[in-house]
């Protein structure tokens, strides 16, 4: 199935402003053509982040995203035309939660974070070694919906589900946006995701994530060219905190994926203040260039024992268990083709897990702030 395919290419790569008035876009400086090593010329600043993360502060106009052969001559656009209608809506909830926060880098303004090589390469090996095994697993919990699609919109509650260190395996939680035919399947996601094996920890951690049919991979953050970033202190790659805790405080983060629709570019903007992160430029696609038909919300775990070992989605507890306990999302609303924030169709979608026996789907609900649900469960890890 298409959409299964699509969700498996995604998962192998999650280990998946400067500021203005208006619309701003600068033409990029000229770049050596040599590499996309960081020079000093570029380098601004290097930030060591509490727990060991290292990101370098680079030209906003240099960053690696630019090294792709369809972004040679591509302008910057500093921040979307507009955001869809209904961005600003708030649902209600009857349950206390609080904002996580992506990992804020103090770059200074027109400069972006770069996470350093050393974990981005932990991290493009593995995705290499996934790329190449056939007999990689997949199991999920969450909802698949298909119809045309403009942009998504989901409040995550933020785990740090288990995941055994030697496994190889991950665990990722967030929206997916997809479009083509088998086998050419383009698609961009944004998750967060715990991958011991190949960050060296069992932190949540924030990622943006794509499949380009021009370079032939699957690509997160700035492990090959292509988002260009416009934020001068979010760290891509970087832990997110604080994280829910079992029956204890629960956090969340608020998210959104939409096309633009003067400039075509697909955004992503988090918090309760829509701060744009970046975008994916529409040259970089052929078929999700103008839409998508498929998306996905909801929680996954892949690698070589996702389904004979599988670790924990969400808060690791099934959904059965409700609020402060099992994982949820709520606030699931898509784009249409007017640039407004509705409800998706329910009658569109497809509400389950792969496996009813270590995940669960439980407290759906259809109203008209979106969609809601608590998902997860422990798989093999009881």
């Amino acid at each position: 199935m298409k959409e299964i395919q699509a969700i498996r290419a995604l998962l192998l790569l999650s280990y998946l402003i400067v500021v203005t008035r208006g619309i701003d876009t600068r033409t990029r400086t000229q770049r050596e053509n040599t590499s996309h090593i960081i020079t000093e010329r570029q380098l601004n600043k290097t930030i060591m982040m509490e727990g060991g993360d290292v990101y370098d502060c680079i030209d906003v106009n240099l960053q690696p995203s630019f090294d792709h052969p369809l972004l040679k001559e591509h302008k910057i656009q500093m921040e979307p035309s507009y955001l869809p209608i209904g961005h600003n809506i708030q649902s209600p909830f009857i349950h206390v939660v609080s904002q996580s926060h992506l990992s804020v880098v103090k770059c200074p303004r027109g400069m972006v974070p770069i996470l350093r090589n050393i974990r981005r390469n932990q991290i493009a090996a593995h995705i290499t070694e996934q790329v190449t095994n056939k007999d990689d697993q997949l199991e999920e919990a969450g909802i698949k919906y298909r119809d045309d699609v403009y942009g998504v919109r989901a409040t995550i509650n933020v785990y740090e589900p288990k995941v055994k260190k030697d496994s190889k395996d991950l665990s990722q939680s967030g929206v997916q946006i997809d479009n083509g035919p088998s086998g050419h399947v383009e698609s961009i996601a944004v998750c967060y995701s715990v991958a011991p094996s190949y960050t060296g920890d069992s932190f949540a951690r924030f990622h943006v994530a794509w499949r380009d049919a021009i370079l032939n991979k699957t690509c997160y953050d700035h492990t090959c060219p292509g988002f260009v970033q416009v934020s001068h202190n979010v760290g891509l790659g970087g832990r997110v905190l604080p994280v829910s805790v079992y029956n204890g405080p629960q956090y969340v983060i608020n998210i959104a994926v939409f096309k633009d629709p003067n400039s075509g570019n697909w955004w992503v903007v988090y918090g309760e203040k829509n701060t744009p992160i970046g975008y994916w430029p529409s040259s970089l696609f052929s078929y999700i260039k103008d839409k998508g038909i498929f998306s996905y919300w909801g929680g996954h775990v892949s690698g070589p024992t996702a389904s004979s070992e599988s670790s924990q989605i969400g808060s690791g507890h099934f959904a059965s268990e409700g609020y402060g306990k099992a994982a949820f999302m709520r606030n699931i609303q898509i784009v249409d083709g007017n640039n407004k924030f509705v409800t998706p169709d329910k009658y569109k979608d497809l509400v389950g897990t792969s496996d009813k026996r270590k995940y669960s789907v439980d407290g759906y609900e259809v109203n008209n702030h979106g969609m809601h649900m608590y998902y997860g469960g422990p798989g093999n890890l009881v």
